[in-house]
């Protein structure tokens, strides 16, 4: 059994002589794979590459995370550059703004130096190129440590599963040994009920009566239901063993488990029986809550 959550965290550094990288990634429950993580902005260009191996890494859960990169002070001097584009956009917030509020214009050049990200520290190709590796190694050792959290919490989740499982199949099979003596314990009791009301009739041969004896055994026949709740027990336990991101389908097999215990609930019409179901769909909700969480 190898199964992963899609609950846990890692961190990463590493580091070359101009540059210390710092990976943090987190990861919750979610049905899709949705990674969300923030940047510097000179590391916009590797997003892509980034984006690739958390992808490769995972296939469920909501990433989120940031990289940092603290420059030594070996490495070379950034150039500085003024998003001309971005400063006009503000400008004309922030005069708008004091329009509005009657304000005077004081803005001069020297605000700019306030403005948010008007101000650009560009690294030249030379010193992102050797930065990438160090970037590289920050995120592998992040996601391997998100990974073995997420697996140490699978194996959790997949021991809590299979034993409410294997629960589920001592009630079952408790259901399947009752089953039989249901239409017995119906015609006893109409027998009995119908003796006390006719006790002069000949009952035990009046047809009406085995009809109508006959018609509640194949409503109450579960056959079917049970012989699915077989195969979809056997495969939930497949699942297990062989690991990996069974999530989606362990989910789909709790659904049916689900409807098939529902419809002996309704079809039996017997009390010993219905407190089995009971007990059966009290695990299914459990399972179901922890199968939510497995990737």
């Amino acid at each position: 059994m190898n199964l992963m959550s899609m609950t846990g965290r890692g961190t990463g550094t590493a580091a070359n002589r101009h540059a210390r990288v710092e990976a943090e990634l987190s990861s919750v429950n979610r049905k899709q794979l949705d990674v969300n993580l923030a940047l510097p902005r000179f590391l916009a260009s590797f997003e892509s590459r980034i984006q690739e191996r958390i992808h490769r890494a995972l296939s469920r859960g909501r990433v989120s995370g940031e990289i940092r990169v603290a420059w030594t002070g070996a490495a070379p001097s950034p150039g500085v550059r003024v998003d001309v584009g971005l400063a006009r956009a503000q400008v004309a917030a922030l005069r708008a703004a004091a329009k509005q509020l009657g304000l005077p214009d004081d803005l001069q050049a020297s605000a700019l130096l306030a403005l948010p990200e008007v101000l650009v520290n560009e690294r030249g190709a030379a010193d992102l190129a050797a930065l990438w590796p160090v970037v590289a190694r920050a995120l592998a050792a992040a996601l391997a440590g998100l990974q073995e959290m997420r697996r140490r919490e699978g194996a959790v989740l997949g021991r809590d599963v299979a034993a409410r499982l294997q629960r589920v199949r001592r009630e079952t099979a408790a259901i399947r040994k009752r089953a039989p003596g249901v239409a017995k314990a119906y015609r006893a009791a109409l027998l009995r009920r119908l003796a006390a009301a006719l006790p002069a009739a000949d009952l035990a041969a009046d047809e009406r009566l085995l009809r109508e004896i006959a018609l509640f055994a194949d409503k109450a026949d579960i056959t079917e239901e049970l012989v699915r709740l077989d195969s979809h027990l056997a495969q939930a336990a497949d699942l297990l063993a062989a690991g990996g991101p069974v999530g989606r389908p362990l989910d789909f097999l709790v659904q049916e488990l689900g409807r098939e215990i529902n419809t002996i609930g309704a079809k039996a019409n017997d009390v010993a029986i219905t407190r089995r179901v009971v007990a059966v769909k009290t695990e299914l909700e459990r399972i179901r809550e922890q199968v939510q969480n497995i990737e």
